[in-house]
């Protein structure tokens, strides 16, 4: 055997010991919803993401030890790099693959030899072509032939579950009633329907999800259907979900990723893709748990999006951050970040626990209020596209991070997320009404963070975005910690605002302490947002309130958080129907 082949041999190899050790936690999904085991489905969904890179070291640490130093060769890899790709032309995990040969070699090797001949910038993965047919990830059912209760019967009996369900006769009747009265193609007789549905459940938190379509004359109509188990009862159908926005929402940037078995990655996310037109595939592969990928698709993404327009690279719009510094593309939705080389005076820690507190938010059930965030090494853009004033500050700010290569910026460590409006910024154009709806939001957020063992820290408007949905979300993770590490404490009860004051100045604070009374001072200064805010959400001043979530959470509590709208769910749309509380 050839050297080459020798080497593309380790690495697949490698490849597929990962795979493999993925897809078997990822099946322990099931069991754990079946049996309501929510604190180790946690466990299972933070150790899985770790998967990725204990094994790409391990296949480096393989080929280290079978192969001579001397094999660090920029041709021989050319030679590894082919017999790989013939490796991979029926394999059902192809892009994969890819992505886990690009980070073996750039491990090894400098960042000058990252370019097409010697990595899969761009995939081999034909994408008319792919390695499974579209359909290998659903089966069709026909209500023509069973009628449409005996069908959904037949659907959700299909997954197996040894948990009963509470009561699936009323289940079905309130999906038949909902369908018909969200969507016009359920006014299609039903030998005009067939529902595609995905043969495999995608569960998350606490819930499990069923995906599919309905397609008729008309076209197809996308749904999700949650369900969910109360322990000690069964299982039940919580709501049924067509709405083009819920449906993005629930598979948005800002949620932990699914737990979903497939052999045959790229035909789910592109049926994914058919149902949600407006995700990205970097967007569709990281929901799924394969974060890696989603990266390398954000990539090639980025590129084409370079090769593609003309505008430059400028500083982020909003208050400059003291930790990070931020820059945007106006006409790419995403915002970078780069640690600053150094912190303003009040920020005690370094670099380290800031990428440190970037993992723990990665590894962290994120329950739809924090951003998922892209991390990249060793990243190089197009010096041109940057402004002379953005350049500038860079040099200023960043220059510990920052060289040149010819006509490239190469940025040493860089963060990559979503773009959102900053709080305090949407607030200054807002009405009167939007405002209440955001400042909800806002409590909201904090306290589904809060309820995840998440304290955001730093809790300044600035500090959270608005998505294009009008959610609120928390990316700033300078100062984030576990919330059980916190002592959250209340001032001296005082009959006047003069001894309050006094008090406040006077009491002694230990590093850990916490006083939530101060969020109506520093937080939200202005009397109008302060209003908005604490009229809805007035626990967030009582530190008795925080200590009851720290309890809950040591007691194993996990707390139902909805990636959907609580007035779709059946227990509130079909009060007569449901003749028992699923709150």
């Amino acid at each position: 055997m050839s050297q080459a082949k020798q080497i593309a041999d380790i690495i697949l190899k490698g490849f597929r010991r990962h795979f493999s050790l993925f897809q078997a936690i990822t099946a322990k999904a099931k069991q754990r919803f079946e049996l309501a085991d929510w604190r180790a489905f946690q466990q299972d969904s933070s150790e899985r993401i770790s998967f990725y890179d204990r094994r790409v070291t391990e296949a480096i640490t393989h080929l280290a030890t079978e192969l001579p130093k001397q094999c660090l060769d920029e041709t021989l890899w050319q030679q590894v790099k082919q017999h790989y790709m013939e490796y991979l032309a029926f394999h059902p995990q192809a892009e994969l693959a890819e992505t886990f040969y690009n980070s073996v070699f750039c491990q090894l090797f400098e960042r000058k030899y990252f370019h097409n001949q010697n990595i899969f910038v761009e995939s081999t993965l034909n994408k008319t072509h792919l390695p499974a047919p579209v359909a290998s990830v659903y089966d069709s059912y026909f209500p023509a032939q069973d009628g449409l209760k005996q069908t959904l019967r037949n659907i959700l009996s299909g997954f197996g579950f040894i948990t009963p369900f509470i009561d699936l006769d009323r289940d079905i009747r309130l999906i038949v009633k909902s369908f018909m009265a969200q969507s016009s193609h359920g006014r299609h007789p039903v030998y005009q329907i067939r529902f595609d549905i995905l043969k495999s459940v995608f569960y998350r938190n606490k819930a499990a999800y069923i995906v599919g379509r309905a397609v008729t004359p008309d076209g197809q109509q996308p749904f999700i259907i949650p369900l969910l188990h109360r322990e000690g009862a069964g299982l039940y159908i919580d709501t049924l979900v067509t709405d083009a926005k819920q449906m993005t929402i629930i598979f948005g940037f800002s949620r932990a990723y699914f737990m979903v078995e497939n052999q045959v990655p790229s035909a789910l996310v592109h049926f994914l893709r058919e149902l949600l037109p407006h995700k990205t595939l970097a967007e569709l592969y990281a929901s799924i748990g394969l974060h890696k990928q989603g990266k390398t698709e954000f990539y090639r993404e980025l590129l084409n999006h370079l090769a593609n327009s003309k505008d430059q690279f400028v500083a982020a719009p909003g208050i400059r951050g003291m930790v990070m510094m931020v820059f945007t593309l106006p006409s790419f939705p995403y915002v970078f970040k780069v640690i600053r080389d150094k912190f303003a005076p009040s920020k005690e820690f370094g670099r380290d626990t800031v990428k440190a507190r970037y993992q723990l938010v990665k590894q962290h059930d994120r329950v739809g209020r924090m951003a998922d965030t892209l991390e990249y090494s060793y990243v190089a853009l197009p010096r041109h596209r940057f402004s002379a004033e953005l350049l500038d500050e860079l040099q200023q700010v960043i220059g510990q991070s920052l060289s040149f290569e010819d006509d490239l910026v190469v940025i040493k460590h860089l963060y990559i997320e979503r773009r959102m409006i900053p709080l305090n910024l949407y607030l200054e154009n807002a009405s009167t009404d939007e405002k209440a709806q955001i400042m909800d939001d806002y409590g909201l957020a904090i306290k589904q963070m809060i309820a995840a063992n998440i304290f955001p820290g730093d809790m300044l408007l600035k500090n959270f975005g608005v998505t294009r949905h009008k959610r609120v979300v928390f990316y700033d993770y300078d100062e984030v910690q576990y919330l059980l590490d916190v002592n959250f404490r209340s001032f001296p009860k005082t009959d006047n605002y003069e001894d309050a004051m006094f008090a406040e100045g006077t009491v002694c604070a230990a590093p850990g302490d916490v006083f939530p009374e101060q969020m109506a001072t520093f937080v939200t200064p202005q009397p109008q947002i302060r209003e908005l805010l604490f009229s809805q959400h007035p626990e967030l001043l009582d530190a008795a309130y925080w200590r009851q979530k720290q309890d809950n959470i040591r007691h194993g509590v996990v707390e139902d958080i909805f990636p959907y709208p609580d007035n779709i769910r059946f227990y509130h749309q079909y009060q007569d129907d449901s003749t028992d509380d699923r709150r």
